[in-house]
């Protein structure tokens, strides 16, 4: 740091002749001296120090190369919230900060690592160790992969009062890529709006990405209220598909909903003008089909 020192001016004093103009007491200062009316030269900026930053995964110490979001704080040492300084989205950022106290923090989806480092002169390399890597996710009936949007992931970490765990990531999409700290993960998959659901746990290594297909067993039945076998579907029905023990799966209103159930047995009731049909039918894996009630079947 430079001090800078200012020589004090000579003290002044203005005399007013009675009816004349002001008249300066003693010798006018001499030229280079700066006056009390003149402002302070400005101070001289501090020095900044360029921090260039890394991550990299725990156990194989290969660099992190995407995915990463790095937030730079101030660190003052008390409990009041950190202000951030500094945030880059790139693999390997370099900051450039005064001279002080800061808290870097990396995120790689949902695992994250930060370090505490003191800038103070030249420039600084940080690399912040991650334990981390990620779960990459398909769904499946039996051979046939299950479409993009009809098919949906819940991940969740194991806790001991909770037999499912704690939501770490809701609807995410096969293929996404979920980035996760280093354990064993609870995964749910969803086929479709009803049932058709599996679970497994998973493991995710640091550095690795897990892939992993669910394979459901279940199917996609079309709902339809027919005069006779292979008619025309009545609209404006509503339907309700129930377990044999009398549970609510899927409730829909149309002229042939679709739905997609697991594989067992199930009763469809059918409302039409305040009539009333039923049916009862079985599911099986793989095997996607109509399933009509017969208007004329009513009681």
């Amino acid at each position: 740091m430079v001090c800078l020192t200012a020589s004090a001016a000579s003290a002044q004093t203005l005399t007013q002749p009675l009816g004349g103009a002001p008249q300066p007491f003693g010798p006018p200062p001499p030229l280079g001296v700066p006056s009390l009316s003149q402002s302070p030269p400005p101070p001289l900026a501090l020095k900044q120090v360029v921090v260039n930053a890394g991550a990299i995964f725990a156990e194989s110490n290969e660099p992190i190369r995407s995915g990463l979001v790095w937030r730079v704080f101030e660190d003052r040492g008390d409990t009041s919230q950190p202000n951030i300084v500094a945030r880059s989205s790139s693999p390997t950022p370099s900051f450039t900060l005064a001279p002080g106290n800061y808290i870097v923090h990396v995120a790689y989806g949902f695992a994250s690592a930060s370090k505490r480092i003191t800038v103070q002169s030249g420039n600084l390399n940080e690399r912040l160790v991650v334990s981390a890597g990620a779960l990459r996710l398909k769904g499946a009936v039996g051979e046939s992969p299950i479409g993009q949007n009809r098919v949906t992931f819940s991940v969740y970490v194991p806790e001991a009062q909770n037999s499912e765990g704690r939501l770490v990531i809701a609807n995410a999409k096969p293929n996404d890529v979920i980035r996760l700290p280093e354990g064993t993960y609870h995964v749910v998959s969803t086929y479709g709006d009803a049932n058709a659901i599996m679970r497994s746990d998973l493991k995710v290594e640091s550095g690795k990405v897990t892939e992993a297909t669910l394979n459901h067993r279940a199917a996609t039945v079309t709902l339809k209220l027919v005069a006779s076998e292979g008619g025309e579907a009545f609209a404006g029905t509503a339907f309700s598909v129930l377990t044999p023990g009398g549970d609510v799966i899927r409730e829909a209103i149309g002229a042939f909903p679709s739905v997609t159930l697991a594989e067992g047995e199930y009763v469809l009731i059918a409302r039409h003008e305040g009539k009333v049909y039923t049916k009862e039918f079985k599911v099986e894996s793989g095997l996607d089909r109509d399933i009509e009630v017969l208007a004329r079947a009513a009681p």
